[in-house]
């Protein structure tokens, strides 16, 4: 059933000229501005696509980009799917089944995260190392999952070491400063209290957010090469908790996404 659904969506897709893209790109909250840099051959509402969820969040667009950037084949998903809001695993990570289906065989994901590493700062950008699936299920565990491939998928190393290797040299080679570290992925949408930001300091992790990890569980399932950065938008020290609001949020990512677009756009010229 969920294959038959997968192979609608990606028939009306192809149908509608979206053909064989090479990379498949995930943008984070706030983080829409890529799209200005991508030659547009075609855009299509989720609303129109079949069997696509349809994102509810108001700042994420909620479109699907085909087109060039940095003389590759690109497929962007503006705009993605959370658990908290009220999706479940297959609805979540149904955009990277579709991209894979199209052809993709990369995927690169944005986040926005709050920086729990306090040598991290807001503003700053984190390449993910490695993560903790905090959201209490998996995008694997579902009836018929294993028609997609194995669902005992080995997670020693989730995020590709090579595109990360070459995501770190480009940073140097740019002057932009590139942490690197561990992404945890909580359900939200409320954002953590003192003593969750204690217990995620005490789990050794870097940064927390609402997405991306059942993404990256599901392209490393199907065979995806994966890069994942984090734009951190706020500090989250629990010793000394300033009220944080959406809208600041939203704002920092809108002003530190410049320096990530110019990491993808380099590393898509090496790729």
């Amino acid at each position: 059933m969920k294959k038959q659904q997968l192979q609608e969506t990606v028939d009306y897709l192809k149908s509608n000229g979206i053909d064989n893209p090479e990379i498949g790109i995930v943008l984070g909250t706030g983080l829409g501005q890529l799209i200005q840099e991508v030659t547009i051959e075609k855009e299509i509402p989720y609303t129109d696509i079949p069997n696509f969820p349809v994102a509810t969040v108001e700042f994420h667009s909620g479109k699907l980009v085909y087109g060039e950037l940095s003389g590759k084949k690109v497929l962007v998903m503006s705009g993605r799917f959370h658990f908290y809001e009220g999706y479940n695993f297959w609805e979540v990570t149904y955009g990277i089944r579709t991209m894979h289906g199209l052809g993709i065989s990369t995927l690169l994901v944005s986040n926005a995260a709050g920086a729990i590493n306090l040598s991290y700062k807001k503003g700053d950008l984190m390449l993910l190392d490695d993560h903790l699936n905090l959201q209490g299920g998996s995008p694997l565990a579902f009836k018929g999952a294993n028609e997609f491939g194995n669902i005992f998928v080995d997670m020693l190393a989730p995020y590709d070491k090579d595109l990360n290797a070459r995501m770190k040299a480009i940073a140097k080679q740019n002057d932009i400063q590139l942490h690197e570290g561990i992404y945890a992925s909580v359900v939200g949408p409320q954002l953590e209290t003192r003593a969750e930001y204690r217990m995620l300091q005490i789990l050794e992790v870097d940064a927390v957010g609402m997405s991306t990890v059942p993404e990256i569980i599901t392209a490393n399932q199907i065979g995806l090469q994966c890069l994942a950065v984090s734009v951190l938008t706020d500090e989250c020290d629990p010793k000394n908790l300033q009220p944080v609001d959406i809208e600041d949020i939203i704002a920092i990512a809108g002003k530190t996404e410049p320096k990530m677009i110019t990491l993808f756009k380099e590393l898509l010229k090496e790729l």
